[in-house]
């Protein structure tokens, strides 16, 4: 039996941010989606005791609202609005299931309890639901949690903390990752499958420190996506609504798990790269890197929020990898970055977690220290890089520091041919020109 809250009836919903610009409504449930969707979703999923029927529920509200708001105007309170009109939609569910003596009988008479309506509320919603929504609190972290459950895929973990915590819409999924629209409802579709099957249950784990740091994982592979985008179809550096949808995230997780010096972490470092957006291309959209960057563009409300996040995982006093980046990135916010520190600083993060990737950082960071013919010769000794653009381009540049012009050409060129982001692969094919190089290379 279908409930009113199947997919097919149901309106993509909400729109699509490009269309808002003169539309108040549409305007309204994008803020609503964006801002509180993962909130709403956590505490009807904990109300229902079923994703599935709490994501349906709030689709449905949301499609009402666009119809109701349309006529009426935007309520005070959309996102209480919302709630309301989703959890009596998941009452009536849980009573239609009930008179078909589903085992679900239980909980509707307990949902429905004195606050029940069939239609959607035409006045602002009672202050005691109203209290009920901003009450949500474990709710969310266990909606953070169930995204980045280990039975799923990460790439799944992925989609599902996008559209079910983010609030973006399948399509926006699809178009921020460069994905069929196809795929992504599938793998929707097949991660609630196997919540449901698999019993996967909407709680906190007794190893919370395990899962959370799947979660900040997850979470950092949501904003490098938007730092720097993997596809030659992106057309740009970054994807910034991406970046900034991850920082959201990070934030509610951070207030989810204040306890967690790892996510605070996380934060801090998106903060820091965030603020340095309006330096890493130019004019003409081509990049810029890092020691060439104007400091002055650099939004220093973020550096500062950075700080006073960082100051805060270090002050619980128990050290990590996100910690450590974030170090690292609060140092090249200086003026002049202490590249000594930098360096013991890689030293510490390779003592955590091993991997060549941070080698290579670590060598690059060495050049300024003891010179690039060292560095090259740490880049050289890296084994597992040889089709990753950056190590090739962090050869180049040692090459062209120690005075092989031929050799550096040769290494640009082959850093162009594996960059996937276009303005990557530009930067890299001007250096094997003899363009793009900086006085200091």
């Amino acid at each position: 039996m279908r409930s009113r809250c199947d997919r097919s009836s149901r309106p993509t919903c909400p729109p699509r941010a490009s269309t808002l610009s003169s539309d108040p409504v549409g305007a309204a449930l994008t803020r609503v989606a964006r801002e509180e969707g993962g909130r709403l979703l956590a505490l009807l999923a904990d109300r229902l005791h079923d994703l599935d029927a709490a994501d349906d529920c709030l689709q449905d509200a949301y499609a009402r609202a666009a119809r109701s708001w349309s006529s009426r105007g935007v309520p005070d309170e959309p996102a209480g609005w919302i709630y309301v009109v989703a959890r009596n939609a998941g009452i009536d569910r849980l009573r239609r299931e009930a008179a078909e003596g589903r085992r679900t009988a239980a909980q509707a008479r307990v949902l429905a309890t004195g606050v029940a309506r069939d239609e959607a509320p035409d006045e602002e919603p009672a202050d005691e639901l109203l209290a009920e929504y901003e009450e949500v609190g474990d709710e969310q972290l266990r909606l953070l949690l169930l995204c980045c459950h280990p039975a799923l895929s990460r790439e799944t973990q992925v989609v599902l903390m996008l559209r079910l915590a983010g609030g973006l819409t399948t399509r926006e999924i699809a178009a921020s990752f460069l994905l069929p629209e196809a795929t992504v409802q599938q793998r929707i579709v097949r991660a609630k499958r196997k919540i449901r099957a698999a019993r996967i249950p909407l709680v906190v784990p007794a190893d919370l420190d395990e899962r959370a740091s799947i979660l900040a994982t997850v979470l950092g592979l949501i904003f490098n996506e938007g730092y720097v985008a993997h596809s030659a179809d992106a057309g740009t550096l970054t994807r910034v609504e991406v970046a900034d949808r991850a920082i959201a995230l990070t934030r509610a997780a951070v207030e989810a798990l204040p306890d967690s010096p790892e996510l605070a972490a996380l934060l801090a470092l998106e903060l820091f790269h965030r603020s340095r957006e309006a330096a890493r291309v130019d004019s003409r959209g081509a990049l810029v890197r890092l020691r060439d960057q104007d400091r002055a563009l650099w939004d220093r409300g973020l550096v500062a929020q950075g700080f006073v996040v960082l100051g805060r995982a270090l002050a619980m006093r128990r050290p990590g990898p996100w910690q450590v980046q974030a170090l690292i990135a609060a140092e090249h916010t200086r003026e002049a970055p202490d590249w000594e520190r930098i360096v013991r600083y890689y030293d510490t993060l390779l003592a955590m977690t091993p991997g060549p990737v941070a080698r290579l950082s670590r060598a690059v960071a060495l050049a300024e220290v003891r010179g690039p013919a060292e560095a090259l010769a740490e880049i050289d000794g890296i084994d597992g890089l040889d089709t990753f653009h950056l190590w090739h381009a962090a050869r180049a540049d040692m090459l062209e520091r120690s005075g092989d012009a031929h050799a550096a050409r040769v290494a640009w060129t082959r850093a162009a041919e594996l960059a996937v982001n276009p303005a990557e692969a530009d930067y890299a094919r001007r250096r094997a020109t003899g363009e793009g190089a900086s006085p200091a290379s």
